[in-house]
């Protein structure tokens, strides 16, 4: 009995350490196609790969494997090594970047980009789930248990770690926690106030507006401020 015990123990921390190379490879091959995508699009580098490694099993999928296909899209293709009704690109960055695409053309998912920044990947995680891209209720919680584990918010382009436990029960309003020592950057995003920034990094109106040169509390969407 206890030679099983010990087998199964082996078997588990073998798969377990498995499993954590494929996710580390995977993300050491394609964060800078994500980081592109995110400069090029708006979407946090952590929500393209957390996504693409959930959906995909961090590449090990066949639509992955043989499609470059990282977040199960139908459509056409040309591969004679399999038979699908997934669609076919010619490089994983062409399939982000074609799921930033979808989110985009479809109106449930287009406003999350005027609604959050670049580093707010709670926000983007919550929002995408809310707007119907996956029927389970726990795809958020699952999306940010993966950026969290492999740490993929070091890739957005603030670096401010979101940390506030999900709740599906209330109102998943992201958190920031754990502010920086440094100067960060933030980017105004759609309602904010000087006042409200200045709440959410422990600051005040005055400092922000004397480190930006503001003279007055007028913000604009996009813009961008040092904290």
């Amino acid at each position: 009995m206890k030679k099983i015990f010990w087998l199964l123990l082996l078997f588990i921390c073998t798969s377990a350490a498995a499993q954590q190379s494929t996710a580390s490879k995977y993300i050491e091959l394609y964060k800078d196609a994500a980081i592109r995508q995110m400069n090029k699009n708006g979407v946090p580098a952590s929500i393209i790969l957390g996504v693409a490694m959930h959906e995909s099993g961090s590449g090990t999928s066949k639509i992955a494997k043989y499609l470059n296909n990282h977040f199960g899209m139908k459509g056409k293709n040309n591969s004679s090594e399999i038979k699908s009704a997934y669609k076919g690109y010619e490089s994983t960055e062409e399939s982000y970047e074609d799921f930033i695409g979808a989110l985009k053309r479809h109106q449930k998912f287009n406003r999350l980009f005027d609604k959050f920044s670049d580093s707010d990947y709670m926000g983007w995680a919550v929002g995408i789930q809310r707007g119907g891209y996956a029927a389970s209720k726990t795809w958020a919680k699952q999306v940010i248990a993966i950026i969290k584990k492999y740490q993929l918010y070091q890739y957005d382009n603030q670096n401010i770690s979101y940390i506030k436990p999900l709740d599906s029960e209330q109102e998943e309003t992201p958190a920031i926690a754990n502010q920086p020592s440094k100067s960060t950057v933030y980017r105004v995003k759609r309602g904010d106030t000087l006042l409200e920034i200045a709440k959410k990094f422990d600051t005040s109106v005055k400092v922000i507006k004397k480190k930006n040169n503001l003279r007055t509390a007028n913000l604009r969407l996009g813009q961008k401020l040092e904290i």
